[in-house]
């Protein structure tokens, strides 16, 4: 799904995209907020493509309900510079960011490893959201929300620390599980642990020593 407020970025998105050699396809367009909303809603596509600037308006209200809703992953496409704002888009549930000076190819390219469930995103940017997501916080809240974890959302974690870059795919196939149950765990993994994305998954499980099974499992 491409949500866009220029129709001429739209047009030439969606012909990008929904070509013949790049096996993908636009569910829908949006032009603003609620349009896309509604249409995330209805369709759940595998992808978003997500203008951080829709007329005016940031986008990154509107970025944790589209990031949290089942399977859906989101691609930020944005002309900004600001490491302050793109810091906020990843920890708001980003799972990309991509330039609009960006080749085709690498457009293509972004969408794809973001559906396959990995991270796109620069180095550096990937620096600062591990320090930022490992800064000492309060403990209680932690131990309540580590405790109810199933045994099998702990072994989802714990693969993933011990494979942080691995695609979803190879980590479903490593749990015996298929690639639709993992992302199914990971929604609830990420709705009782209040993290975003694989991202934050793997800062918090690190922080909180959460790569070893607990004893007796």
């Amino acid at each position: 799904m491409l949500v866009d407020d220029h129709k001429t970025m739209l047009w030439g998105l969606e012909r990008l995209i929904g070509g013949e050699h790049s096996g993908m396809r636009v569910v829908a367009t949006a032009s603003d907020g609620a349009e896309a909303l509604e249409q995330a809603k209805a369709l759940q596509p595998d992808v978003i493509v997500l203008d951080l600037d829709l007329g005016g308006i940031s986008s990154l209200a509107i970025l944790p309900a589209l990031a949290q809703r089942g399977s859906t992953r989101v691609l930020v496409l944005t002309a900004s510079h600001d490491q302050a704002i793109l810091d906020q888009t990843v920890l708001k549930g980003a799972r990309g960011i991509v330039s609009k000076d960006a080749p085709a190819e690498m457009v293509l390219k972004a969408i794809e490893k973001v559906y396959h469930g990995e991270l796109w995103l620069e180095h550096a940017m990937l620096g600062r959201m591990l320090t930022q997501l490992t800064q000492p916080g309060g403990g209680s809240a932690q131990a309540v929300a580590v405790a109810s974890l199933t045994l099998k959302e702990r072994k989802i974690i714990a693969a993933l620390v011990h494979g942080s870059g691995t695609p979803a795919k190879l980590l479903a196939d490593q749990l015996f599980i298929s690639e639709h149950t993992l992302r199914n765990h990971l929604t609830s993994i990420y709705r009782k642990l209040g993290v975003y994305n694989r991202l934050e998954l793997y800062a918090y499980a690190t922080k909180h020593q959460l790569g070893e099974l607990p004893p007796g499992a």
